[in-house]
């Protein structure tokens, strides 16, 4: 307990009894009492040969049970072990090589460490670090290529994490991180620790090829990476069909389906191989495990079919889509609630640009942005 606070109440003897309080705060200084803890109590680390001077391989974690002042920050001392000076160790406990280490000179080291509180009188406490010499890398990563799909409304891309790429390595004790090529820094950054691809905001419609690698500290390898970018029209929302699919989810609908049912979408609505078939937008139907996607087909010509039309030739070839997923419903208008018949039934779309759905697997990643659907009944 570090303080009380205690009111006192002074009453004197006279009739009637007159009296007066006051409040009388006591603090408890803390006293240098406890050692540091080290968390765990012991330590076990790893280090491949051939890594350069500084390479980083351990962290030290301390805490105190002492007040602020009579904790960190702490002193740290390699007491025993190091008479070589094969090792560093830093004022925020990082471990680092200090030579390049070779497995055949050595395979172990035992380092005893101390750290100090900040108190006075200080007090300390120990720790032992077993870290062994292993061999370098003998397998380089092996990384999945990865293609991102965006949409996104016309010069309105907010930017954020559009995809992860996945890349192992059979050498236990690698880690792996990942570079981009600086002259692509402006538009996309690479996260170098878990992979994580960042679009920068205001990205403009088309094909980007990202010069992405991946490093195990010895062996190199380049990933590809291919970035497709297609800006909405207003137009597309306006003659817009949802095809609401029965028990996928967004990421499998993705994974496992999404090429084989374009393509088979294509061959059942498009007139013209030169029309074009645009996926606005896949979205979980809420409270469901259903799944609605949004589409649009553009004319060769100009312009876009109408959503009836596009119906129709759904209806006549469901038979052949459902081969790929089976399909729940075809719509175009959604009065689901409304005492409403479907000729008096109004339909809105409205996209949200700013809040971006991701939905990413090792292979394939698609963005789009949240859709709403308005209804009214007009009769």
């Amino acid at each position: 307990i570090s303080g009380y606070s205690l009111v006192i109440q002074a009453r004197d003897s006279g009739t009637p009894p007159l009296s007066s309080s006051v409040t009388v705060n006591v603090d408890i200084s803390d006293v240098n009492d406890n050692s540091p803890v080290f968390t765990p109590a012991n330590y076990t680390a790893v280090i491949q040969e051939n890594k350069p001077v500084g390479t980083s391989i351990l962290q030290l974690v301390v805490t105190d049970k002492d007040s602020f002042h009579n904790g960190p920050p702490f002193t740290f001392t390699i007491l025993t072990g190091n008479e070589e000076e094969e090792f560093t160790l830093d004022p925020h406990g990082v471990l680092r090589s200090a030579v390049i280490f070779k497995h055949m000179v050595a395979t172990e080291y035992v380092l005893c460490v101390q750290a100090k509180d900040s108190g006075k009188p200080q007090q300390v406490s120990h720790t032992y670090i077993q870290v062994r010499v292993i061999e370098e890398s003998i397998h380089k990563p092996t990384a999945i290529p990865l293609e991102i799909f965006i949409v996104t409304m016309e010069d309105d891309f907010p930017g954020g994490v559009i995809g992860k790429i996945h890349a192992t390595d059979q050498d236990v004790y690698d880690v792996l991180t990942y570079t981009l090529k600086s002259e692509q820094k402006s538009l996309f950054k690479v996260n170098s620790h878990d992979g994580k691809i960042i679009a920068l905001g205001g990205l403009d419609n088309g094909k980007y090829v990202l010069n992405v690698s991946v490093s195990d500290g010895r062996f190199q390898v380049p990933i590809d990476v291919v970035v497709h970018v297609e800006q909405l029209l207003q137009e597309m929302l306006q003659n817009a069909v949802t095809i609401r699919f029965e028990n996928v989810s967004p990421e499998d609908f993705v994974g496992l389906h999404m090429h084989g049912f374009r393509r088979t979408l294509r061959n059942a609505v498009l007139s013209q191989k030169q029309d074009s078939l645009h996926i606005i937008s896949i979205q979980p139907v809420a409270g469901s495990n259903q799944l609605d996607m949004l589409f649009a087909v553009q004319m060769h010509s100009s312009g876009f079919y109408k959503p009836a039309y596009l119906i129709q030739k759904l209806t006549n070839a469901r038979r052949h889509l459902e081969n790929v997923i089976r399909i729940s419903a075809i719509l175009e208008k959604n009065c689901s609630g409304l005492d409403c018949q479907e000729q008096h039934c109004e339909q809105s779309l409205s996209i949200d640009s700013h809040s971006l759905m991701t939905y990413s697997t090792a292979r394939i990643s698609f963005v789009c942005p949240r859709f709403y659907r308005n209804v009214r009944c007009m009769c």
